[in-house]
């Protein structure tokens, strides 16, 4: 009898299993629909800055709930579904295969650029994949690798990718940690080992803190170019001196009862998600520089002149918002525009009441594909997608410090004028290359050096073209002020 119940309970488990990936086929095959009549309608905007692609992104990203490199992701995805395996995706729609399948035989066959090849791979893994059963991402690769090397040497993907795709990454923690890690060439790697054991010898004998602390602490004496660590010993005597000054900026928001360390209230560091410990927001406001947050009043009607807000009020509206206002972004503020809900040149004021943070993605985004926007006097951003979706975005800085979601003062502002703008194609930042462009010479680069590994399997630094890149946003170009 309970073998007959565990029978029943393992068939709802498949089903459910089947289901997943049924609606994870579903999603994509929405996505690619979008993305089809998207590009339709968008015309020539291949060299913009911020294409159709970008746009059908960021709609993607607000209706799911998720970020622009996820909806990036998941676009990818459903284009491969439609357009290059499209009788594998059957298998997948139908649930014979999971969605982990899918994305790997997406990669796999990604270098394949003959569509005559790619459909006779198409076929062999649609009537395959299914018979395969649970396997690991090894050994899945591996068959499909078997199946792209019959037909296309130069298409199979090398371990070697792990050369071009050396990277840092930096992860929260919590109580305000961080995790750091970086795939490094090797001599790279040592030399940064051997500079955090010198920097962490500085220090006098008296330091009370472990070498590993102290190497860990390095790094942040690494980052402002240091050529000492601050000793913690305390001592107005220690040989070992302060810390040595740096041209690096970090913006950490707080209260003033906390700097003082009277009080309990964490504070906040631009591009971090967790909060700062009091003590340590303590320890730090002992060496930094201190400047006041200066914060508008509800009595406050009377806007700035001009377009550019003053220091003061653009501290003000960084530090109220903390991120990129638009849905899923999390730019820090530090890096954004300051961004005129109601357009100046509509009859926006310059005041924190029609004022707010947007990266120059989304900045670009709002202003050529279609989004419009409301601002409450707290900072409370209503968006409406081109499709008629609302999205709401709260600023970050009042969820920690009440004071920051005051509501400032009402604003009459005219009409929108709905004209305004004139030959947006002119206006629009352009491409160096189009994306297209990008992925094709991606494509070929990675081709060459495994055509060239057959000859010669001697490990080599591979070009950047090896990886397909986005060079829509440089960092001159984030540091220009808005050409609109």
């Amino acid at each position: 009898m309970f073998d007959d119940r565990v029978a029943e309970l393992l068939d709802q488990v498949c089903s459910a299993a089947r289901a997943e990936s049924r609606a994870a086929a579903q999603r994509l095959v929405g996505i690619g629909e979008v993305f089809a009549l998207r590009m339709r309608e968008s015309g020539e905007t291949a060299e913009w800055a911020v294409d159709a692609t970008d746009a059908v992104c960021a709609e993607v990203g607000a209706a799911l709930g998720i970020g622009r490199g996820l909806a990036t992701s998941q676009l990818r995805y459903a284009r491969a579904l439609r357009e290059r395996l499209p009788q594998l995706g059957k298998a997948f729609v139908a649930g014979d295969i999971d969605e982990a399948t899918f994305r790997t035989a997406v990669f796999r066959t990604g270098l394949i650029r003959d569509d005559e090849v790619l459909a006779q791979v198409d076929e062999q893994l649609a009537a395959q994949a299914p018979r395969w059963g649970s396997t690991n991402q090894s050994q899945l690769g591996a068959r499909i690798d078997k199946i792209v090397l019959r037909v296309d040497r130069d298409a199979v993907r090398r371990r070697a990718d792990r050369i071009a795709g050396r990277e840092v990454f930096v992860g929260d923690v919590d109580n305000g940690l961080a995790e750091l890690s970086a795939t490094l060439f090797a001599t790279d790697a040592f030399a940064v080992s051997d500079r955090l054991s010198a920097l962490a010898a500085t220090v006098c004998e008296s330091d009370p803190r472990t070498v590993a602390q102290r190497r860990a602490d390095a790094f942040g004496a690494l980052a402002v170019g240091a050529d000492r660590l601050g000793c913690g010993c305390r001592s107005p005597d220690c040989p070992a001196g302060g810390t040595a000054a740096s041209p690096v900026v970090i913006h950490v928001i707080a209260e003033q009862a906390t700097l003082d360390g009277r009080g309990d209230t964490p504070g906040v560091l631009s591009g971090y998600d967790g909060l700062l410990p009091p003590e340590l927001v303590a320890q730090l406001a002992a060496s930094a520089r201190l400047q006041p947050l200066i914060l508008p009043t509800v009595t406050v009607t009377a806007p700035e002149p001009g377009y550019t807000p003053s220091k003061a009020l653009a501290d003000y509206v960084r530090y109220r918002d903390l991120t990129c206002r638009f849905p899923n972004c999390d730019r820090p503020a530090v890096g954004c525009d300051v961004d005129h809900t109601v357009p100046h040149g509509d009859g926006g004021h310059t005041h924190p009441s029609n004022l707010k943070c947007l990266c120059r993605f989304h900045h670009l985004l709002k202003t050529f594909w279609g989004w419009t926007d409301e601002q409450l006097r707290d900072g409370t951003i209503i968006w409406t997608a081109p499709n008629g979706e609302k999205h709401v975005t709260h600023p970050g800085g009042p969820l920690v410090f009440a004071a920051l979601g005051i509501p400032t003062g009402p604003l009459a502002h005219r009409p929108r004028d709905t004209d305004r703008g004139g030959d947006k194609t002119a206006m629009m930042p352009k491409r160096r290359r189009t994306r297209e462009q990008n992925r094709a010479a991606a494509i070929t680069a990675e081709r060459r050096a495994n055509r060239q590994h057959h000859t010669d399997p001697t490990p080599r630094s591979i070009p950047d073209e090896y990886l397909e890149y986005d060079d829509t946003f440089t960092s001159a170009t984030d540091s220009d002020p808005p050409p609109f």
